[in-house]
């Protein structure tokens, strides 16, 4: 569980910079320069998501179980997770969609955070998605107050709705059949 902790720590805590210490991280990158710093942040926030992808496993071995849910739960969850994967390419394929979710990659992070907190109890699960549901809600409200960075995006196009919806629906029902099953260990659907 320690390494879960430390992992979240260190990969929320290096996308928190911006949140809690904006004039910090560029004083900081101007210091450094921005590739250094780019390279320092990448170094950090890989780190932190080796320790909490290995440290979540570690803690699925022996679960602390906080609540369980009911049976329905899981087809909510998969229904919450449905825009998950649109509103990620949303974020780099802007059109009405990312103008209409505001901030996409927020929006996805949350949705994915309370699907998987509505089908899994046990504490490691609610360190992992309650902590990144948490970081994504203070996230999107410390947005209000600061200039925002761009990102690197395609040009704004109608096109790129599409693009997001069936790449999304696309990669939904890849994680749905298959890489969940794969990549996570646990079957969505059977």
């Amino acid at each position: 569980m320690l390494q879960l902790i430390l992992g979240l720590v260190l990969f929320l805590g290096i996308h928190s910079i911006s949140i809690v210490a904006l004039p910090a991280r560029d004083a900081m990158a101007a210091r450094m320069g921005e590739w250094p710093f780019k390279g320092l942040y990448a170094l950090i926030a890989i780190v932190g998501l080796f320790l909490i992808v290995h440290g979540y496993g570690q803690a699925r071995l022996d679960p602390t179980i906080l609540y369980t849910t009911p049976e329905w739960t899981r087809h909510l969850a998969m229904l919450v997770m449905l825009p998950v994967f649109p509103a990620l390419l949303a974020t780099y394929f802007p059109g009405r969609i990312s103008q209409a979710l505001g901030h996409p990659m927020l929006v996805a992070v949350k949705a994915w955070a309370l699907a998987h907190l509505l089908v899994n109890g046990t504490l490691a699960d609610v360190l992992l998605f309650g902590g990144f549901l948490a970081w994504a809600v203070v996230d999107r409200i410390s947005m209000k107050r600061r200039p925002q960075r761009d990102i690197p995006r395609a040009p704004r196009s109608g096109f790129n709705d599409v693009i997001a919806v069936v790449g999304g629906l696309g990669m939904y029902l890849a994680f749905v059949f298959w890489l969940h099953a794969a990549w996570i260990g646990i079957s969505i659907v059977g």
